[in-house]
């Protein structure tokens, strides 16, 4: 099996994943892992696809902007559209995964803070990578877009090394880690957050705790 075979195996198998937790339903959302980085290299699911329904070979790869590069192994199959901003986000983060999905507890928070999202005092922040008490979290909220390099430019300008997730505002959320299982695991815990705090509606009591 070759590198991006096996790429595309485990993009395949996370993206079925968060299929059936509803996550990733029609045909939206998008994964990707670096292949290489000196140039930047991404495997990225491909376009209009179920994502529950993808296999190994369901897989592009494609440069620091997004774009497919020569010698595709399956040059009819398209990236996604929001290539471009893996490419950012893996290029300024050094991260090795980037997930995306249009989970709604996200969105929904960035309706209710569209300036960041406040998270504090909550056990689940140390799945997060953060700490669980006394650390201030903000998850950076950006508008939304069809231009990936606007979109990475109103990432990168908000970019903190100890948050590794971005929502992008009525659309839905980035997260990133070393490979996908971080990245997955750092998901679950900010839905969980994220839900936790659209639910009970806390603010924060003079900038102080949730």
């Amino acid at each position: 099996m070759t590198a991006l075979e096996h790429a595309g195996r485990a993009l395949a198998a996370e993206s079925a994943r968060y299929t059936e937790m509803g996550w990733m339903r029609g045909t939206s959302g998008n994964l990707s892992v670096v292949l290489g980085r000196d140039p930047l290299r991404l495997a990225v699911t491909v376009s209009g696809l179920d994502k529950g329904e993808l296999t190994e070979h369901d897989v592009v790869v494609v440069d620091e902007h997004g774009l497919a590069v020569a010698d595709q192994p399956h040059p009819e199959k398209r990236p996604s559209a929001e290539a471009g901003l893996h490419g950012r986000i893996a290029a300024v983060s050094g991260a090795g995964a980037v997930v995306h999905v249009h989970v709604l507890a996200p969105v929904v928070a960035a309706e209710q803070w569209p300036g960041g999202v406040p998270l504090r005092d909550l056990e689940m922040l140390k799945g997060f990578g953060r700490a669980a008490h006394d650390d201030e979290v903000t998850i950076p909220v950006i508008p939304n877009g069809q231009d990936m390099r606007v979109l990475g430019d109103a990432f990168e300008a908000g970019f903190r090394a100890d948050t590794p997730a971005l929502i992008v505002a009525r659309h839905g959320v980035y997260v990133w880690g070393a490979d996908l299982r971080q990245a997955r695991h750092r998901l679950e815990c900010l839905e969980w957050l994220l839900r936790f705090t659209v639910a009970t509606k806390l603010e924060p009591a003079g900038r102080g705790m949730l």
